[in-house]
C-alpha cells in the first residue's frame, strides 16, 4: 500500500505552518518531511524538529549526489526534501506531507504526479504584511522582500489542486483537515486498504 503524499505551500505569512502544526497535533497519520535548509535557526528552532540545518557546501554537495527529491533557493537561502526517505515512508503506507514553495512542488509533482497539492492564501496583502510585521523576527528589508516575492508565488495558485483561504484560523484548519480526509477515500486508496472486503463483496 501507497501513502498519500500532500504538498501544502504558501506566501511567507500566510499561516501555512500554523495550519500544518494543527493538523499533525489531530491527524498521527501523517508525517511531515523535514527540509534541510542553510539559513540560520530562527529562536526557538531546533536541530532535527523544524529543519536540518546545513552550511552551504554540505548543501550543494548533497545536490550533487542526487539526494534531494526538491530543492530550491528561497530569500537567499537554499532548501531541500530528502528523496530516500519520502519513498521509505510512503511505501510504508504513510501519508507524508511536504511544506514547500511552489518551485518545490513542480520538481516534486515529476517523481510524484499523484501529488495533491494544496495552495494557502491570505485573505488580502494587508493581513499578509501585518502578520509579518507582528512576527518581529524579520527586518524590514527582509519583510518588504517577502511580500514582493508573495506576489510573484500566489501567481502559482492554479498549479494546486485545492485552495485554502486562511482568514479564520477554525475554517482552514478545517478545510484542510477534510482535503486529507477526502483524499483517503479515494476509490484507488480505498480498494488497496480494503482489498480483501472489496474482492469478498465483488
Amino acid at each position: 500500500m501507497i501513502g498519500n503524499l500532500f504538498i501544502v505551500a504558501a506566501p511567507s505569512g500566510a499561516g501555512k505552518t500554523t495550519l500544518v502544526r494543527l493538523l499533525l497535533e489531530n491527524d498521527p497519520q501523517i508525517r511531515v518531511s523535514i527540509s534541510h535548509t542553510t539559513r540560520a535557526p530562527r529562536p526557538g528552532e531546533e536541530d532535527g524538529r523544524e529543519y536540518h540545518f546545513i552550511d552551504v557546501p554540505a548543501f550543494l554537495d548533497r545536490v550533487q549526489r542526487g539526494e534531494f527529491l526538491e530543492w530550491a533557493e528561497v530569500h537567499g537561502n537554499y532548501y531541500g526534501t530528502s528523496k530516500r526517505w519520502i519513498e521509505a515512508e510512503m511505501s510504508s503506507g504513510r501519508d507524508v506531507l511536504l511544506e514547500i514553495d511552489w518551485q518545490g512542488a513542480q520538481q516534486v509533482r515529476k517523481s510524484f504526479p499523484q501529488a495533491i497539492g494544496i495552495f494557502v492564501l491570505p485573505p488580502s496583502m494587508e493581513v499578509l504584511k501585518a502578520r509579518l510585521s507582528g512576527r518581529g523576527t524579520d527586518s524590514a528589508e527582509v519583510i518588504a522582500r517577502r511580500i514582493a516575492a508573495a506576489h510573484d508565488e500566489m501567481r502559482h495558485v492554479d498549479e494546486f489542486d485545492y485552495v485554502i483561504i486562511n482568514d479564520d484560523l477554525q475554517q482552514a484548519s478545517g478545510d484542510l483537515r477534510s482535503i486529507v480526509t477526502a483524499s483517503r477515500l479515494h476509490y484507488t486508496n480505498q480498494r488497496q486498504r480494503h482489498a480483501s472486503l472489496f474482492a469478498s463483496l465483488f
